[in-house]
């Protein structure tokens, strides 16, 4: 809309009839024959007849044109804000109207053309040139993608040459920074995982959440935050949720709306399309260290104590059926894998997983995996038929990624079958609620059992419970490692031998400064650590001195 007939619209007038043109100084109207009102710049001196006057919207300073001739004030110019030639009636609806059309373009360079309206998201200059050289990319390369004789790292040195190619062709001036920026952008979107990619490169982001292709949020230290990155369109993030589940044999559509899959290195992936996800697909990424924590980490991090781990380990070693539980998000899987790490090489171990995320450093080790139903609805292989099927492997040990079914009485007669040393996680709270979690777990096999037997069954089975939580400040420690006793009457018994001090309070960051310590109670295995020659000192179950003090 041309700037009069803006004028006009805020002033209730009818559009007019003008040629509007652009020069260096702003807006030209012609002066000559025409009603229009024209403003010039308080560098420019008032036109004469027939001559056009130039408009500069950073001023409010007006001038009129003949005719009808308008005496200017001794400076030249008309009071600022006010029209010349206008009635003292009008003035104020001519001010009001000039005001409303100059003051949305106020700061731009003159040469810019005012009737360009502000655009509602940060403008990419490269958007456009990045969807042509995309779509040529596509087009160039389309046949090679699925080409099984070409690695990955081939296709990527392929795509880049054609890439550069690509860019050359386009004859555009960029620079070095924004050709290369150029090039990386369209080859993330065409061969990876597009604005993910700076994340899943960033050691310091452990989760992305894609909330809709215009949100994307991160965790970096424990915290949540926004990120200024967003998906150009719905089309390009469901083009990289189809990348990652089609890279593990999984799919994703109307019918089957929503997956769990993984990336190359082991981090954890979940999608959700609509219908189910009403603002947008919203993909969740949890990603894991590329060289897996050991117990050292972990004691650096705060996440356990020396004393702990020295326990763990004995554990480990002596063969004690070990169950971590834990929230989500908490680290369970990160710490199982410390827990495996204590496993001796020379044992056979068959970890079984929704979808593979452990990362066992052993060599005999045998990875299953479980797979979903086909679109047909056949062929699916639960966690449940892999535990049946892993007791005819010879296991020395059995690794269970997470216990969500009726796998867990599966998992639990296993254990009380010779298949001692087991590991596996829950999701639970607290070590008490760990026990009541296994029990409904064990229901949902479909087993009419009564109550009394399944305690017994987790009882014999479990010797110890590895709580970890997250606390408020982000952090993940291990707050509890309690030792399954047996029954009294009804009630499972418990014992703690690690629990958190939470009275210590937090410093001024507001991160916790207390840590796990002994309660002082000597476990009723360390009993079996001295019968398997496995030497623990006896200070690890000394309670610290302030906590007798406090007793």
């Amino acid at each position: 809309m041309k700037l009069t007939d803006r004028i006009d619209a805020a002033r209730g007038v009818p559009p007019r009839h003008s040629t509007v043109e652009t020069v260096a100084t702003g807006l030209v109207l012609p002066s000559a024959g025409s009603s229009v009102d024209s403003v010039a710049s308080p560098q420019t001196t008032p036109p004469t007849g027939g001559e056009y006057a130039g408009i500069s919207p950073a001023t409010a300073s007006a001038s009129v044109q003949p005719p009808p001739p308008v005496q200017l004030p001794a400076s030249g110019h008309a009071p600022s804000g006010e029209l010349p030639g206008a009635r003292p009636e009008e003035r104020l609806s001519r001010r009001a109207a000039v005001r409303a059309v100059t003051e949305p373009v106020s700061g731009r360079s003159p040469a810019e053309s005012p009737e360009r309206p502000e655009p509602q998201q940060p403008f990419d200059a490269l958007a456009e040139l990045k969807e042509r050289a995309a779509q040529e990319l596509f087009v160039r390369i389309g046949a090679r993608m699925n080409d099984s004789s070409l690695t990955e790292e081939k296709l990527h040195a392929y795509a880049r040459a054609e890439l550069s190619q690509i860019v050359t062709e386009e004859q555009v001036p960029l620079s070095s920074d924004e050709r290369a920026r150029l090039i990386r952008e369209i080859g993330a979107d065409v061969l990876g995982y597009g604005p993910l990619e700076t994340f899943l490169d960033d050691e310091q982001i452990t989760e992305i959440m894609v909330n809709g292709p215009e949100q994307i949020f991160v965790e970096r230290g424990g915290r949540l935050q926004l990120s200024g990155v967003r998906f150009t369109s719905e089309a390009q993030l469901r083009r990289v949720i189809e990348r990652i589940v089609s890279k593990v044999g999984r799919r994703i559509d109307e019918s089957s709306p929503l997956v769990d899959a993984r990336l190359a290195d082991g981090s954890r992936v979940n999608a959700v399309i609509p219908p189910l996800a009403v603002n947008g697909s919203a993909l969740t990424i949890r990603k894991f260290a590329r060289e897996p924590f050991t117990v050292d980490d972990l004691v650096a991090f705060g996440t356990m104590s020396q004393d702990m781990a020295d326990m763990l380990e004995a554990c480990v070693k002596a063969r004690l059926n070990i169950i971590v539980s834990g929230g989500t998000g908490t680290g369970k899987t990160t710490l199982l894998n410390v827990l495996s790490s204590y496993i001796p090489r020379d044992e056979r171990i068959v970890t079984i997983e929704d979808a593979v995320e452990l990362q066992l450093q052993q060599d005999h080790v045998v990875r299953l995996e479980s797979r979903p139903a086909n679109i047909e609805g056949k062929g699916e292989i639960t966690i449940r038929d892999l535990v049946r099927n892993s007791l005819r492997m010879r296991p020395d040990r059995i690794v269970i990624g997470e216990c969500r079914g009726g796998e867990s009485l599966d998992m639990l007669q296993a254990m009380n079958t010779g298949h001692e040393g087991s590991l596996s996680t829950v999701h639970a709270n607290s070590p008490r609620d760990a026990i009541a979690r296994l029990e409904t777990l064990v229901l949902m096999a479909g087993m009419d059992l009564p109550l009394r037997a399944i305690r017994e069954q987790i009882t014999s089975a479990v010797d110890v419970i590895v709580q970890i939580t997250r606390l408020k400040d982000g952090t993940r420690r291990v707050t509890h490692v309690t030792e399954v006793q047996g029954m009294e009457s009804d009630i499972v018994t418990l014992q703690d031998a690690f629990v958190f001090d939470y009275s210590a309070g937090v410093d001024a960051a507001g991160r916790f400064l207390g840590y796990a310590a002994a309660t002082g109670v000597r476990p009723r295995f360390a009993d079996r650590f001295r019968e398997l020659g496995i030497t623990l000192s006896p200070n690890v179950f000394q309670a610290p001195l302030t906590a007798r003090m406090t007793r």
